[in-house]
């Protein structure tokens, strides 16, 4: 006794030791003859702690090929633990010393014939994990066998080494297809997962392989992980396009045409038109609505998308609510969550209007997503209530106050969008603005005028006021974009009002300060300067009254008249005209004196107006700005180019394809190709499949269940009806019993004669196989 226990005392004491080694004494780097010295041990214990050293310092960066020679002769270890570290050590340096490495490949197919599902598993992932070329075809045969193991472990091993192989050996793509259409069918949604994504991955236009198959994927999609099911969703949506056609019919309403029963209703069709679902295809919609539930954002995305380009309104509006619950997650979740609902608000704004609230901004919200925010909020504005409405506006009125320069901006310009979508708002909308005219900050007030300037564009008559009250800023104003607007905006809408027209007095105190104005005002200052003169050669050239209203003149005076030019010489505005065009003529920039020489030449003859005023008073169109994720409209759901947007390059991020249009009615593959066959073959040669125990015990349960209906005429056996068989069953083996004890007896009698005695003899040989039958039938009925 005394001794096992200083044994196990001493194994505890080296348990810990190596524990503690693992633990603090792992990192403390060691000499390389030392850690050969644990590697070349005949104990496990220290074979261990020296595969654990070399994976410490694999993963330290450090050199670790010097101990490849004594790694590999370890992996015939029947440890299953050094097992794991040596294929490990394998997968990494196999490239390095390829000789070296096929010399362990004898061991590594040996395990592939291993009792242990995991050490099967793991040998062939080590073996299509070494990229050799040379042994392409060993990996391939070791696939087939893997595709024929009895454990779904390993099933998904072979699922998983497939495109390994592809890649060592792209002539190898025939037969692997063969074992990836085994694998696709298998019963185990943890083997049918990875060889989605192996199809995913080698061959994803390749439906035909899908169809026989497509029934089965869809009833295990919900069992899967979160990888195998991102796979599945991306295959079934591809396959829906290319075999479902896009089914459309008007809707029908039904008419009730009295109050009595006895009255039929009437169906009236209706312009609405609503979308026909494949039978194939509402049972893979209605198997991913239980998905929006995951915990993987990445499903949900994905779940989304499928809903939004294959299913109808009703499943957008299922796909709504899982959105949104997406900001309640982590804060790196939600700004991808942001651009999806960006993306399908672009889509179909109504969906989201009734959650809208969701959409106001937080305290405690980071720069990228309360501008996804306030981007949401101004394309949801047209789409919501009054009400609604006028909260958006206050809460984009309350940041237009705001210490952050960047969210005033963003507000700012959100009040402008606002403004365009909804017309009845644009009043308020601009009131808003105006009072940031008044601010101190330059670029508040350049970028509100800008808006500003957008809205009188959209209806200049009724903000002719508002063109004046901007003119009086001039004075204030300092920031040379925002000066250039108000200087643009007179000059434009200067004709509207002959009676009221202030830009010949804003010229003429812009004219005093022409010199220290910036390059932007100037050129505006020039063209308000044209736009000035040529309304005032208009003016001057209107058709003379009629011949009757006309005093009659002497001769001398029509000669004088005509002798006179045109113009009113009393008026100041060619005196500033020439005296703009020869400040400008001696500016220091170019673009300056440049536009100043058109506009003088355009403007030479006062008697020929025409290509100035089709040049300068032409209408312009009214401009309408955009949505900042405008350019990612169109963008698949669910993608990283959404939210990467243009930066990801025209065709978008390496990998990313669109959905394929729906394939056209009549040019779609038979639906009897997607009937499930009910001959089930092995996972490998055509044998019958092993079946499992609890489906051989449900098997005879049925069967014993027939025979019994059989036998009892149609009637259910009670527990009393049991009870009297095995009465009766008692009483037919007393019976037996007796009649066996009766021939014995008279055999005793008659024992001189041998022919009776072997008649008797016969009779109990024939006797005790019955008698053995019944006591088995009792037992299996006990």
């Amino acid at each position: 006794m005394l001794e096992n226990a200083r044994d196990l005392t001493v194994e505890a004491a080296h348990t810990a030791a190596a524990s503690r080694s693992s633990r603090s004494g792992s990192s403390r780097t060691i000499p390389a003859a030392q850690v050969k010295k644990l590697l070349d041990s005949r104990t496990d214990r220290e074979i261990l702690d020296g595969l654990r050293r070399v994976t410490s310092l694999m993963y330290r960066s450090q050199p670790c090929l010097t101990y490849f020679s004594a790694v590999v002769k370890n992996v015939a270890n029947p440890n299953f633990e050094i097992k794991k570290l040596v294929y490990l050590y394998l997968l990494n340096y196999a490239e390095s010393e390829p000789d070296l490495a096929l010399l362990s490949i004898n061991a590594i197919q040996k395990s592939l014939t291993d009792s242990n599902p995991q050490v099967r598993a793991l040998a062939l992932r080590t073996m299509s994990g070494i990229r050799v070329p040379v042994i392409s075809q060993i990996v391939s045969l070791a696939i087939k066998r893997g595709c024929g193991d009895m454990s779904p472990l390993v099933r998904k091993a072979a699922a998983l080494a497939i495109p390994k192989c592809y890649r060592l050996d792209p002539n190898t793509l025939p037969q692997l297809l063969e074992y990836l259409a085994t694998l696709l069918g298998d019963k185990q949604y943890f083997v049918a997962g990875p060889a989605v994504t192996t199809f995913l991955e080698m061959c994803p236009t390749r439906i035909d392989l899908i169809h026989p198959h497509y029934r089965s994927l869809v009833r295990k999609l919900v069992d899967m992980d979160e990888w195998s099911q991102l796979s599945t969703l991306r295959v079934l949506s591809y396959y829906s396009r290319r075999c479902f056609p896009r089914r459309t019919a008007t809707k029908k309403v039904v008419i009730k045409k009295g109050f009595y029963e006895d009255e039929d209703d009437q169906e009236q069709e209706t312009d609405e038109t609503v979308h026909i679902l494949d039978p194939d295809l509402d049972l893979f919609l209605r198997a991913c609505k239980p998905l929006l539930q995951s915990r993987n954002p990445a499903v949900i995305l994905n779940v989304v998308r499928c809903f939004i380009y294959l299913g109808t309104e009703e499943h957008i509006s299922l796909s709504v609510e899982p959105l949104i619950i997406l900001l309640r997650g982590p804060s790196d979740i939600v700004p991808v969550a942001l651009y999806n609902i960006v993306a399908m608000a672009l889509i179909r704004p109504t969906a989201f209007g009734p959650h809208a609230a969701h959409f106001f901004v937080r305290s405690s919200d980071p720069p990228h997503v309360w501008r996804l925010k306030i981007e949401i909020l101004t394309l949801l504005f047209a789409h919501v209530g009054k009400y609604v409405q006028s909260l958006i506006l206050d809460e984009l009125e309350h940041f237009c106050h705001s210490a952050n320069v960047d969210l005033v901006h963003e507000s700012v310009q959100a009040i402008g969008r606002c403004a365009q979508s909804v017309t009845d708002a644009s009043s308020r909308c601009f009131n808003v603005l105006l009072k940031q005219i008044s601010s101190t900050d330059d670029n508040l007030v350049s970028v509100s005028l800008t808006v500003v300037r957008h809205l009188i564009q959209q209806s200049p008559t009724s903000h002719q006021s508002t063109v004046v009250r901007l003119a009086q800023n001039l004075d204030t104003i300092t920031n040379p974009v925002a000066r250039a607007n108000i200087i643009w905006l007179v000059g434009e809408y200067s004709g509207l009002n002959a009676e009221n027209n202030i830009a010949p007095d804003v010229l003429r105190i812009l004219t005093k300060n022409f010199p220290h104005e910036s390059e932007a005002a100037k050129q505006q200052i020039i063209l308000l300067a044209a736009k000035v003169y040529l309304i005032h050669l208009q003016s001057q050239d209107e058709p003379p009254a009629s011949a009757d209203d006309t005093p009659q003149q002497e001769p001398y005076e029509i000669l004088q008249d005509q002798s006179t030019p045109t113009q009113d010489s009393t008026s100041p505005i060619p005196i500033l005209w020439q005296y703009i065009l020869h400040l400008a003529r001696y500016d220091t920039s170019y673009d300056i004196r440049d536009r100043a020489r058109l506009l003088k030449s355009l403007l030479a003859t006062p008697s020929s107006t025409q290509l100035a005023s089709l040049l300068l008073q032409a209408p312009k169109p009214v401009p309408f700005e955009p949505s900042p994720s405008a350019s990612r409209k169109g963008i698949l759901l669910g993608t990283s180019t959404l939210v990467v947007g243009p930066e990801g390059g025209f065709k978008g991020l390496p990998g990313y394809e669109e959905l394929p249009d729906w394939v056209a009615e009549g040019e779609e593959p038979d639906s009897a190709l997607r009937a499930e066959t009910k001959e089930i073959k092995e996972y490998g040669e055509g044998k019958s499949v092993s079946v499992s125990a609890s489906e051989r015990l449900e098997e005879a349960v049925r069967e014993r269940g027939k025979q019994g209906q059989t036998t009892g005429a149609g009637k259910a056996s009670t527990l009393d009806d049991w009870l009297d068989e095995e009465e009766s069953e008692e009483e037919e083996t007393e019976s037996e019993s007796e009649s066996e004890e009766g021939s014995e007896e008279s055999s005793e009698e008659e024992s001189g004669d041998e022919e009776e005695v072997e008649e008797t003899s016969g009779e109990e040989g024939d006797a005790s196989p019955t008698k053995s039958g019944e006591a088995q039938r009792l037992m299996t009925t006990s």
